[in-house]
């Protein structure tokens, strides 16, 4: 062997070694020690009370409560396109739960989803983005979990592809995208626009739902905030390429987070329900936060975009006439849609005028099609939003002649492709969501339950 050949094999067997090194600190880690479960009492109420806000924030039970079931006890199905993964349960209880997890567990699998016992979670755990949550916000979590009811429920099965079913090939997803840091604040941008963009980044985690994935699950870093796909929704761009028909600001983003509603833009339906639903009854300086920063993100709109916005709220202003070659939708939106949608009540307790729907404006017909069938249920206890859901009483025809009535009205975007297909995919997917999802819960109707731990 020359000088040479035994240099390469040299520098390959030092490659091997260390690279297997590598391999086995990512994959391998240790369990950590079981503790008795803690006494609600071993914490402090205020933070707990902090942990409560950031839990909302975080919209952590939504995940975490299946319809029907327990608080934060788990088992709601997560769809991937390599699978269903079915949420954990985060409650005390000892044996199913987090009860024997110490705060240093705790905190591993926030930043580096690893559980207790050494095995890697599932991205679907959006630990990507609470690598960026600070030690004393994940303290606050912690304590407001460790004093939630302990509810007893053991983890269903995961229904994973092979060899994706190997938890161990997580750490190879996680060499390639997980990249852990904590949020670094920007000194040019003010005290609120990084408090905002800290929580966009790292509980919220916005980006999880309204950014792209590649086809391996992973956020499309170069395509942040440009819209996704989440349980058969389309969750918009909130960058400069939002489809909305009137360009958002910092107030009307801080209004729709804060209320679920806005009357340039209309109420939040299908899974942003529940975010606003939560955000309700956090501090009202975190949403001002969150929606400084995201006006910020979207970037100031061109003239472009500001005289299409002028001409969609004079259009919403003015009455506009129905089509006279579409009778069908025609008559289908006069019967079932203009006695809420052509009145002169306001939101939210009147329909938007479709003329300012980012529904009607999307290239997706999806989130109409899901409206359209589900209707806006009541919240009880509170002024709310009604709208019935018509998937019992129009056929699959009936709905997309209906959708393509409201696109060619409504709207300057070309013609929807395939309406037919969507509304068949979404009437099977509305009704696994009302089945599974938790629902949308709203802020304490007593104000002053909103201080309480």
């Amino acid at each position: 062997m020359t000088r040479s050949s035994r240099l390469i094999a040299s520098g390959i067997a030092v490659m091997l070694i260390v690279g297997g090194a590598m391999a086995f600190a990512i994959v391998w880690r240790p369990v950590i020690p079981a503790i008795d479960p803690p006494t609600p009492h071993a914490f402090d109420a205020a933070l707990i009370k902090r942990g409560r806000d950031l839990a909302a924030i975080g919209n952590c039970n939504e995940c975490h409560t299946v319809r029907g079931g327990k608080n934060f006890a788990g088992g709601l199905p997560v769809p991937t396109p390599f699978g269903t993964i079915y949420s954990s349960n985060i409650t005390p209880d000892a044996e199913t739960g987090i009860g024997q997890w110490s705060e240093a567990a705790f905190r591993r699998a926030m930043h580096d989803g690893v559980n207790r016992k050494g095995e890697h979670l599932y991205p679907t755990f959006p630990y990507d983005h609470f690598t960026h949550v600070s030690d004393e916000d994940d303290r606050a979590l912690y304590a407001f979990l460790m004093t939630r009811q302990p509810v007893h429920a053991p983890a269903r099965e995961n229904q994973i592809f092979f060899p994706l079913n190997q938890r161990p090939v997580i750490a190879g997803w996680k060499l390639l995208f997980l990249r852990r840091d904590t949020y670094q604040p920007d000194a040019a941008k003010s005290a609120e626009w990084n408090r905002g963009a800290y929580l966009v980044a790292g509980l919220a985690h916005c980006g999880a739902c309204h950014t792209p994935r590649n086809k391996l699950g992973a956020e499309r870093v170069n395509a942040q905030f440009a819209g996704g796909d989440v349980d058969n929704w389309l969750a918009y761009a909130l960058n400069d390429r939002s489809h909305a028909p009137v360009p958002w600001d910092a107030d009307a983003l801080y209004m729709y987070l804060r209320s679920g509603w806005h009357p340039d833009h209309g109420t939040a339906r299908g899974p942003m329900a529940q975010v606003v639903s939560n955000l309700s009854s956090v501090p009202d300086s975190d949403v001002r936060a969150i929606a400084i920063y995201m006006a910020d993100i979207s970037g100031a709109p061109t003239p472009d975009r500001k005289r299409e916005g002028e001409a969609a709220l004079a259009q919403a202003r003015s009455p506009s006439q129905a089509s006279q070659t579409d009778l069908a939708g025609a008559t289908i939106y006069a019967g079932a849609c203009a006695s809420c949608h052509e009145t002169s009540r306001p939101l939210p307790y009147g329909g938007v005028n479709l003329a300012l729907s980012t529904a009607v404006s999307s290239p997706d017909p999806r989130n109409l099609a899901n409206v359209v069938l589900s209707g806006v249920s009541a919240v009880e206890g509170e002024r709310s939003p009604i709208m019935p859901g018509f998937a019992d009483s129009m056929n699959d025809t009936q709905m997309a002649a209906l959708l393509n009535y409201l696109r060619a009205r409504f709207s300057k975007q070309p013609a929807w492709t395939g309406v037919e297909k969507t509304v068949a995919d979404a009437r099977r997917a509305v009704t696994v969501y009302l089945q599974t999802s938790a629902g949308p819960r709203s802020a304490p109707a007593d104000p002053t339950q909103r201080d309480k731990p």
